[in-house]
């Protein structure tokens, strides 16, 4: 494990032992509001903006005529995962408050159901199968544990930790161990530092120094970022330049992809460290400018939704946010909920500034009223971490006799299953697509009333999946129609031994009807975010052919559905039979 050494023996003591000599940096409650508000809509308009383009260009940068215009709606990102992932441990934190135990982290993310890839997806994975944290994300047991997850998601850590690296270090060993290691885990503590640091700094360079004060300095992580540093003093008025460099040293050598979840593939690389020199790079080049740290963020290319939310969202915090352009604070969506989450803008600032105020007192400040009746935060100075060793991650070796298994009673907990491939039922027949305009305007209206009466008076081609291919929560319509604004039909008929009841779960990402022999058994009227299994309901198949119908429509951003289907006590039914269907009017 990581050595360190606490700055400032405050924090070795308990409250009652304070030096009284100890230096406090001071902040107003009006600003810590002003900042932290400034940074979640930072991370909104950087997502927002750059998620048109996200891992579309992964071996160079994008040609600025493919940077996309802004549209105000890109302020409101309720259904972004590189946002609403990191609620969870918010949420966490409210509940059980900053000494909870990482099994307990662990438990909570265990039972999230959001759709999730790479080191999130392989850490939850582990947790559902009895692996505690930090073992989930230790590389013995996940391949992903280098990968972009934790640095994603972290900036959360940051926004209710102002000036208090040690505490963002301390939520990245709880939370970012769940998915991470290594330098996986170094640049999540990195973006959170620099978010903690732009409470009091407004220069860049100064915030990214803070940052790295919170790292192994002998890391590749480290080293990334000092190499950005470098070549931008060296090249100041050529990001360009400095992006060829970092290409050629941390996407080409084999030195640097040594532990890339995917080899040494150059056309996709999803480390922590590439991708956090694209946000220091941001940062850099963007000379304090929010539109143009940005753009240069996101024609960095690769992961260009998440590495421009970081860079926006840093920058913005150490703006407050009555500094930033008009675009970035109008249209607030003050109502919708984010996924999978209890918050709405509104109440996410309370609770944030709710664990900020705990965090303060927690890490040795006070909390008071200043001469001008204002509330004030002080807060102790200098309490970073030095990590004495990085992680070795040559051999990483785990001792036989850790307990790195959740009890019965912590596995009892964890209610959510990540079905396989091949629990989901594959064997569909599809029509359409069909636009949502045309049915507005009634052109097809009556083919699919049709359709939905007896959906043999239809177009039927089959899909072209096995459990081979197929996403690992579901069927992706989009990739097959390549279309937006539009909905299609699904159908299958299986083949049961006997009457029996069972159940479906059910998950889509757009509006959904299904029918079972005919009749209307579900219906969804919601825009989400398609997740296995959303919806459980209980029906029962006949003996022999049970046809089933889904209706379909395309979600927020995506096109997924999936069907599994279920005994009473939710184990996969396998379907050993379905009945082929013969295709009408396809001229």
């Amino acid at each position: 494990m990581i050595k360190y050494l606490i700055i400032g023996f405050l924090l070795s003591f308990p409250l009652a032992c304070q030096s009284p000599n100890q230096e406090f940096r001071k902040i107003t409650l009006e600003d810590y509001r002003s900042r932290m508000m400034a940074g979640w809509l930072g991370q909104m308009a950087g997502v927002g903006w750059g998620a048109p383009t996200e891992f579309k260009y992964n071996s160079s940068t994008i040609p600025e005529n493919q940077l996309p215009e802004w549209e105000q709606s890109m302020i409101n990102q309720h259904f972004q995962d590189d946002i609403y992932v990191e609620m969870t441990f918010l949420r966490t934190l409210e509940k059980y408050g900053f000494d909870v135990s990482n099994r307990q982290a662990g438990i909570d993310f265990a039972n999230t159901k959001y759709q999730l890839w790479h080191a999130n997806r392989s850490g939850r994975e582990n947790l559902r199968l009895g692996i505690v944290p930090p073992y989930s994300g230790h590389p013995n047991f996940n391949v992903h544990f280098d990968d972009i997850d934790y640095q994603i998601e972290a900036d959360f850590s940051g926004l209710i930790a102002p000036g208090m690296p040690k505490m963002v270090y301390d939520l990245g060993q709880k939370f970012g161990r769940i998915m991470n290691y290594g330098d996986g885990l170094n640049g999540g503590i990195f973006i959170g530092s620099m978010y903690a640091a732009a409470f009091f700094e407004s220069d860049i360079h100064e915030i990214i120094q803070n940052g790295l004060l919170n790292i192994p300095p002998k890391s590749q992580y480290a080293e990334a970022i000092n190499d950005v540093i470098k070549w931008h003093e060296k090249f100041p008025d050529d990001w360009k330049k400095a992006w060829q460099l970092i290409e050629s040293k941390y996407n080409l050598n084999k030195k640097y992809r040594k532990f890339s979840c995917n080899g040494n593939d150059e056309n996709f690389n999803i480390d922590a460290k590439i991708n956090g020199a694209y946000v220091v790079l941001g940062l850099l080049y963007g000379n304090g400018d929010m539109d143009q740290t940005i753009t240069i963020s996101i024609l960095c290319g690769k992961d260009s939704d998440c590495n421009p939310s970081n860079a926006a969202g840093i920058l913005a915090t150490s703006k407050g946010i009555n500094h930033l352009p008009k675009k970035y604070i109008s249209g607030i969506d003050q109502t919708t909920k984010f996924a999978f989450s209890s918050y709405d803008f509104p109440s996410l600032l309370s609770v944030c500034e709710s664990l900020a105020r705990i965090a303060v007192v927690k890490m040795g400040g006070k909390i008071k009223k200043n001469t001008k009746g204002e509330e004030e935060w002080l807060i102790p100075m200098s309490n970073h971490v030095i990590t004495n060793l990085d992680e070795r991650l040559d051999t990483p070796i785990l001792d036989e006799n850790l307990d790195i298994r959740f009890s019965s009673e912590e596995l009892r907990k964890i209610t959510q299953k990540t079905r396989k491939p091949f629990e989901h039922i594959t064997n569909w027949y599809v029509a359409g697509p069909f636009s949502n305009d045309s049915i507005r305007e009634g052109s097809i209206q009556k083919k699919t009333n049709i359709l939905e009466l007896d959906s043999n008076d239809f177009c039927w081609s089959k899909m072209p999946i096995d459990w081979q291919n197929i996403s690992y929560d579901g069927i992706d319509l989009l990739s097959k129609f390549e279309v937006f604004n539009s909905y299609a039909y699904l159908r299958t008929e299986i083949w049961m031994p006997r009457d029996r009841i069972v159940f479906f779960e059910v998950g889509s990402d757009g509006k959904t009807k299904l029918w079972l022999n005919n009749n209307l058994v579900y219906q969804n009227n919601l825009s989400r975010v398609h997740v296995q299994g959303q919806d459980v309901l209980k029906v029962e198949l006949a003996k022999g052919w049970n046809k089933v119908l889904m209706q379909v429509g395309q979600g927020t951003l995506d096109w997924g559905v999936s069907l599994v289907i279920t005994d009473t006590l939710q184990n996969a039914i396998k379907i050993d039979k379905f009945k082929e269907i013969v295709t009408h009017h396809c001229d």
